[in-house]
């Protein structure tokens, strides 16, 4: 279980870099971090935040590092899917009904309750909308990961994603007014599996046509199919 504050060292560690470049990191300022008693604190949260901020421009072997960092190693050895694992039919909407904002986040929870997962749909959908406030979770791509500020173990039996595309764009607070699309609903219980799941979708991301293909795939078992070719193949 992973702390809510960590040292320089743990940091390092989480990271998975260099203990002096991440001292320089902080004492320029690119860290939200604080010195207490000469000695460095991060919050966990908001690390996880300034690693979101910063994935899009990871490459494909950054990516593997960070998912790899906080991967619990299995008994056989042997890597499963992830994404598709988390999802299923009934969390997968083709298409959305929805056309602004706050209807997707309404929509994509409602699909999160086919799971039977969520113990607290109105709790969640706050917490979604409270991380939305912050920043906005679209990318460039057409894509948007709305998720919580924070891991939500109370409210959640398991981890789970939920995944819609609405018939057209909608502002979703892209850069540039971009419009977007596509939608991964991220729901997790914990740190660990929270920044897995965003590497290991940054690298089907990454992946040419990936994004297309979503955008063609006409039922949710052809969206599941599509994510699951895809994560085998990264992880030949």
């Amino acid at each position: 279980m992973i702390a809510e504050t960590m040292s320089l060292e743990e940091l390092a560690s989480y990271l998975q870099r260099d203990v002096r470049e991440v001292n320089k990191l902080a004492s320029r300022g690119y860290l939200p971090g604080q010195k207490i008693g000469g000695e460095w604190r991060f919050t966990t949260v908001e690390i996880n935040r300034w690693i979101e901020s910063q994935m899009h421009a990871y490459t494909e072997q950054e990516l593997t590092a960070l998912e790899s960092a906080h991967r619990k190693e299995a008994s056989s050895g042997l890597e499963e899917p992830l994404v598709s694992n988390l999802l299923s039919e009934a969390t997968v909407a083709v298409p959305l009904g929805a056309s602004t904002r706050a209807s997707v986040l309404r929509e994509l929870v409602t699909l999160a309750e086919q799971s039977w997962q969520v113990y607290d749909p109105e709790a969640l959908l706050e917490a979604i909308r409270q991380r939305e406030e912050l920043s906005s979770t679209a990318l460039s791509s057409g894509v948007a990961i709305p998720h919580p500020h924070r891991p939500l173990p109370a409210i959640l039996g398991e981890s789970l994603l939920a995944f819609g595309r609405t018939t057209s764009g909608i502002p979703f607070g892209g850069a540039r007014g971009g419009l977007t699309d596509l939608y991964f609903l991220v729901c997790s219980r914990d740190h660990r599996t929270h920044l897995r799941v965003l590497a290991r979708l940054s690298r089907l991301f990454l992946r040419p046509g990936f994004l297309d293909e979503l955008r063609t795939a006409e039922t949710p078992s052809a969206v599941l199919r599509l994510i699951e070719s895809a994560e085998r193949e990264l992880l030949e």
